[in-house]
């Protein structure tokens, strides 16, 4: 499986973001996809997922109401779509796909929020 991210960069507070993750591979393994994200100095973390069976979605409680996670009728694509953009939403957002037995991940794309 392989993932590749697009759609990052700078934006002022308020704006909005549309990230896009290309996935390629053997995608039917893939029961769980999502976006992760790193701002510097601490860990990475869940922004939003969403389950291949059933379609059930979660989002971090920090992004509640302002993003929203998709993917296209194939899942060959995951997209996060952000709005109402925070300065502390910047970060290094990963695009993210799991099996059973392996976990994938992305490049990362840089989002940049200014205050």
């Amino acid at each position: 499986v392989q993932l590749v991210e697009s759609g990052g960069g700078s934006v002022q507070a308020g704006g909005s973001l549309r990230l896009s993750c290309a996935v390629s591979g053997i995608t039917f393994s893939i029961n769980v996809m999502g976006w992760f994200r790193q701002a510097p100095g601490k860990a990475r973390e869940l922004v939003a997922q969403i389950t291949n069976s059933g379609g059930r979605i979660s989002y971090a409680d920090s992004v509640k109401g302002r993003f929203t996670i998709s993917t296209s009728n194939a899942e060959s694509t995951i997209d996060l779509v952000m709005n109402s953009l925070k300065p502390e939403d910047t970060a290094v957002y990963y695009c993210n796909a799991q099996t059973f037995f392996v976990t994938y991940w992305g490049q990362g794309t840089q989002v940049t929020v200014s205050s």
